[in-house]
Parts: structure tokens; sequence; C-alpha cells
């Protein structure tokens, strides 16, 4: 069983049942190139299962492509990046405004959120003396606060749904890198992949739930794998098939692997 939806569309999903022709018409409103994909999770190779579709028409003013933001900031998207310093316990942004202080304003704004990791902002306010009569952990708790300032409920709850139905199959319910085909995609580095390097064979989907490896991501990292896809890991590109509010809202949802949140249940 398959079925097929357009990406950045708000068509249903057309279901494409085995043995059987399935037709359907699709009316657009403008020229340019659209990428149908499967969204039903078949095999490892299911994120394969794409197409485009080119439509020509008139004439029409093209809009100006805005970079990325990963590449606005130039970041190197397939570094690898570990944090020095990780909280005892998942930081809650609960706890947070339990502390009662004002977070200075340099640090809330929109822009330090999305170019800024969270261990850079804890070691920032770690710095700021009016916050140095909290302990390493209630800083962490702060953070936490700061990161769920930069979301809604809902963008929460959307975010929850594009994993479920995109992500976890790999990653895992619960973002461990355990999901049904992650042991598929954890090739063994024997015989014919003896002499491989990264990036030439799939490998295990990221641990969301790992702090070293996630906090030391910021947000336009995320959004630009997102978007470009792991190079050979086996990480597709979603770039054609999610819209920018959807990436951020997926983003969002990311950091709930490791900050607390009362958003979801």
């Amino acid at each position: 069983m398959h079925s097929f939806a357009i990406g950045q569309s708000d068509q249903p999903a057309v279901d494409v049942i085995p043995g059987e022709m399935t037709e359907v018409t699709l009316t657009f409103d403008r020229p340019g190139k659209y990428t149908f994909y499967c969204t039903r999770w078949c095999s490892v190779n299911h994120w394969r299962m794409r197409g485009t579709i080119e439509v020509t028409g008139p004439e029409t003013m093209v809009e100006a492509v805005k970079p990325p933001l990963y590449v606005t900031l130039g970041l190197d998207i397939d570094a690898e990046h570990h944090a020095a310093v990780i909280p005892e316990q998942m930081p809650s942004a609960a706890r947070g405004a339990k502390l009662g202080v004002s977070i200075p304003s340099e640090y809330q704004s929109r822009e330090v959120y999305l170019s800024h990791s969270p261990v850079e902002l804890w070691k920032a306010l770690r710095e700021e003396s009016n916050l140095s009569r909290f302990n390493d952990q209630e800083v962490w708790d702060l953070v936490a606060l700061t990161w769920q300032s930069n979301t809604t409920p809902q963008d929460l709850r959307e975010g929850q749904q594009l994993f479920a139905t995109n992500c976890a199959a790999c990653h895992g319910e619960t973002g461990a890198g355990d999901g049904v085909f992650a042991s598929e995609l954890d090739q063994p580095k024997t015989g014919e992949h003896a002499d491989m390097h990264t990036g030439e064979m799939t490998t295990r989907p990221t641990d969301f739930t790992d702090p070293e490896h996630l906090l030391a991501a910021s947000p336009a990292q995320l959004q630009g794998k997102i978007l470009r896809g792991g190079m050979g890991t086996g990480m597709p590109y979603w770039g054609p098939i999610f819209t920018e509010k959807q990436t951020w809202a997926l983003v969002a949802y990311l950091w709930t692997f490791q900050f607390a949140t009362e958003d979801l249940p």
C-alpha cells in the first residue's frame, strides 16, 4: 500500500491500492516544479519514492528565493558538534519561570534563538553577574525557558505530528534513534563497506535524546539538516516537502527531547 502527496501543498494524499489503477487530477495555480512523495513508510528506501511534476504556463513574476538561514550564517551542518557542558537533569522551563528572574533582553530575541545553541546561551548566561546566585542547573532551566518562549503550543503540536508521520520510523517515537528502520540504516563497516567513509553509506539515525549532541546544535543547524538531508547517510532531504513554517515547527518539537515542556501530553 502506498499513498502520494504533493510537497508544500494542502492537497490530500492519494492512496494507491495494490493491483488497482488510481487516477487523480491536480490543478496548480502557478507554474513551477512540484515534488510528489510517498507518505506510507514501506521500507528503508521509502524516502526514495519521489518524483517531480513540472507545471508550465504563462510567464509570471518569480519571487526571489531566500537562502536558508544556515547558508546565510555560513554554518557547516555536517561538522561534528559536542556540548562541553551538559545539565545534571532535563532542564525545565517551568522551573526556570519559578526562579522569578528577568533574562537579559539581548538573549531573548528570535535571532539569538535561531543562531545559537543551548550550550552557547548557557555559557553566556553563566557569565551574567545578576545570575551568579543561581547554580548551573538553574541556569539550564533559564535556557529551557528561553527556548520555550520562542515557540507556541500550536507549533509544538504541529511538529509532533510531522515527526510522528515522517521521522519516527527512523529516529524512533521517543527520538532515541531506535525507529523500526534504524538497524537497517546502521550498516556495519565490514566486507564491502570496510573502506567506506562518512557520506558513502547509511548511518544510524541521530539520537535526539543525547544532550551532548543536541545541546550543541542551533535551530538553524537543525533546520538546515532537515532541508538538505544527510548527504548519503540515509537522512532524506525535506526541503521540497515541508513549508518553512513546518520546518521550524519540527525543530521546535525536537527540543522537547531535551527540555521538559508542559505543552504536550
